[in-house]
């Protein structure tokens, strides 16, 4: 089976030969591994034999402001001076709670589309992920702002609708236009969470963002192909509502916030996981035998199906190299997958202790 073929295995709730995985770094991690390695930046992902590829990335549609700062296709500023992958938001396109005067960018924006075809010719075997990043809630606070948002949902709830029906109606476009390329899965990425609990409570997700991700989903679903959300936060409570409107993949599957264990049971079946290895305590703070029993212990109970096995989120440059080493090599000694990955990840043993 290709990485593509067993990720659709365990999207079907099917039990997989080996449990797939699909990484994230940030870009201090990244780098470190990269120099470890001897590899560009570009290559790390195969390197390390991620099943996932993404497609669409919001990144490669931004201009370079300098000093730090891009400016997205929304005409969000992001200031990024300080954190170096998503930023700070600079300013406020929607300053009133009206649409008026506010012209949204083209939903065939070539820069979203034209690497596609490339990107799948070079690794034709992964499991191909159109990602729509923030693409509803954050979509909306990122334009108009968080406070003033969450005050609209309350003072202003006309408005909420009027924005939140436009940016699905964007979205919806985008997918007409991604579902032309051989593409298996599109992303939605939408924080909706908190440490625990819901940022705007279930009250206000289930009127204002629920049927807005219901006409979404039904445009993938009804294509034949698989439903992919992120979510950081204690989300839990939303995902019966999800599993009814087809999500098949939640992430990122946060142990600090949420009981991965328990869930995976629970949902097997109706929804896989991505995620679950501990980015907060376990990766960042323990040393490289607890990260490594706890790969191993999330790679068992994934054995059974509906799990791809990755860190709860993106892996911080905090992380010790030992560490990234650690759970990356575990993932490439599951049985099963011997001889099915290409190229071979080469993991050397940490240095000894105080060496």
């Amino acid at each position: 089976m290709t990485k593509r073929e067993v990720m659709s295995a365990v999207l079907r709730g099917e039990r997989p030969p080996y449990v797939p995985w699909s990484f994230w770094f940030t870009s201090e991690a990244a780098e470190k591994l990269c120099h470890h390695y001897g590899i560009k930046p570009g290559e790390l992902d195969a390197h390390v034999n991620s099943h996932i590829l993404g497609l669409g990335s919001q990144m490669r549609a931004c201009d370079d402001l300098g000093g730090g700062r891009i400016r997205d296709r929304f005409g969000v500023i992001w200031d990024r001076s300080q954190d170096k992958d998503i930023g700070v938001v600079e300013g406020c396109q929607l300053p009133e709670p009206t649409l008026d005067g506010y012209q949204f960018p083209s939903a065939r924006d070539p820069r979203l589309f034209g690497p596609i075809p490339g990107d799948i010719a070079k690794q034709p075997d992964r499991f191909r992920m159109f990602a729509i990043d923030f693409s509803l809630f954050e979509r909306a606070w990122s334009l108009r702002g968080m406070e003033n948002l969450l005050i609209d949902f309350i003072e202003n709830p006309e408005f909420v609708h009027r924005l939140f029906d436009a940016i699905a109606d964007h979205n919806l476009e985008l997918i007409q236009h991604a579902l032309e390329y051989d593409i298996d899965a599109v992303y939605f990425g939408d924080d909706w969470g908190q440490q625990h609990g819901l940022i705007m409570g279930r009250a206000a997700w289930r009127e204002f963002i629920y049927p807005r991700l219901r006409r979404m989903y039904a445009a993938v679903r009804g294509a034949g192909k698989f439903q992919v959300i992120h979510s950081c936060g204690d989300v839990d409570e939303l995902f019966d509502d999800l599993a009814g409107i087809g999500v098949n993949l939640f992430n990122p599957f946060q142990p600090e916030a949420m009981d991965v264990r328990a869930l995976l049971e629970q949902y097997r079946g109706r929804m896989s996981f991505w995620g679950g290895l501990s980015t907060q305590i376990t990766l960042p703070k323990k040393g490289v035998a607890d990260v490594r029993a706890e790969a191993r212990d999330l790679l068992q109970r994934g054995r059974a199906g509906s799990y791809v096995f990755a860190p709860s989120h993106a892996v911080e440059g905090d992380v010790p190299l030992a560490n990234m080493l650690a759970f990356i090599e575990e993932a490439h000694r599951q049985p099963g997958c011997e001889g099915l990955l290409s190229p071979p990840v080469p993991v050397p043993a940490p240095p000894p202790a105080g060496g």
